[in-house]
């Protein structure tokens, strides 16, 4: 009842030795999908992202019982059909608006730059062969504009061009973007990291995954921590949702609509440190109240 839009975010496994070898897809996986799609909204827009990297962003995402296929390079012909594969299999299940056929990846040329050619070859020929498949679909490859903006490389500006050079490539421009991993917390550092993306690129632009913390957030094990409050959030919906007018953006995607801490105290060790970082996004918080960032986006969405 909030949305017009949602996602479906598959950022976790692929089932590479499967693919790679025609052999039957894992259950785990073929549950999961199945059991998303069949509680797909009626009524809705649907964009369905999905991850060839891992969490990390510097490697193939691993296959389900955690090894990642043999390769020389990422645009090995095993490696690209067996992608295609994948994607195909999703976007006919899922039969999204949208595509985002590969998350982050502006990270992976931060941190693992010698196979960031490699990719670029990589998913061009899977883009360009489910393009064939499916002529109408929307398709993109998101970026983090939290690494792309002010980046700690030493050469920004070729970073930074070969980036929106291949990004720019798309049908729309998909952003993630977490201002407070980025240290922003005022509209006016908001509105500069929206400037400089609205100067590298004349594509309809989609925020495919955003948030900012209505709470501080303390991670001892990953050095972070970063001051967060209710304001401060409340002042970044108002700011995005002003470029979304000015710059008539195709839709933008809330990471996440409720704090999930009783689910975060399920999550294992090894992915709880990670799963904490949007823990408090909620523009409800834990017990469900709502936060001013929720009227805000409620009175934009009836208008």
């Amino acid at each position: 009842n909030n949305s017009d839009i949602y996602a479906e975010h598959i950022d976790n496994n692929i089932p590479w030795n499967a693919w790679i070898n025609d052999l039957k897809l894992p259950t785990d996986f073929t549950n999961e999908i199945s059991g998303r799609v069949n509680r797909k909204i009626p009524g809705k827009q649907l964009l369905l992202s999905v991850s060839l990297l891992n969490s990390n962003r510097d490697d193939l995402a691993p296959d389900f019982d955690g090894t990642i296929p043999s390769y020389t390079n990422l645009d090995d012909a095993d490696i690209k059909d067996a992608y295609y594969k994948h994607i195909n299999y999703l976007v006919a299940e899922f039969e999204p608006d949208y595509l985002v056929i590969a998350i982050e990846v502006n990270e992976l040329s931060l941190r693992s730059p010698k196979k960031w050619d490699s990719y670029k070859n990589l998913i061009l020929n899977v883009k360009s062969r489910i393009k064939q498949r499916y002529p109408n679909l929307k398709i993109s490859e998101s970026i983090s504009l939290h690494n792309l903006y002010k980046p700690e490389v030493e050469d920004q500006i070729t970073y930074i061009s070969d980036v929106f050079n291949h990004i720019n490539q798309n049908d729309f421009i998909a952003i993630s973007f977490y201002p407070f991993l980025k240290n922003l917390s005022s509209k006016t550092e908001f509105q500069e990291a929206f400037d400089f993306l609205h100067s590298n690129t004349n594509l309809p632009i989609a925020f495919v995954e955003t948030a900012y913390i209505a709470e501080d957030l303390v991670i001892p094990n990953l050095n972070i921590s970063i001051d967060g409050n209710e304001n401060d959030q409340n002042n970044y919906l108002q700011t995005l949702i002003e470029n979304a007018e000015n710059q008539d953006y195709e839709f933008i995607i809330w990471w996440v609509h409720r704090d999930y801490d009783a689910l975060w105290e399920t999550f294992p060790d090894e992915v709880k440190d990670l799963g904490q970082i949007w823990r408090d996004t909620g523009l409800l918080d834990e017990n469900g109240m709502e936060r001013p960032a929720f009227f805000t986006w409620s009175n934009k969405l009836g208008e």
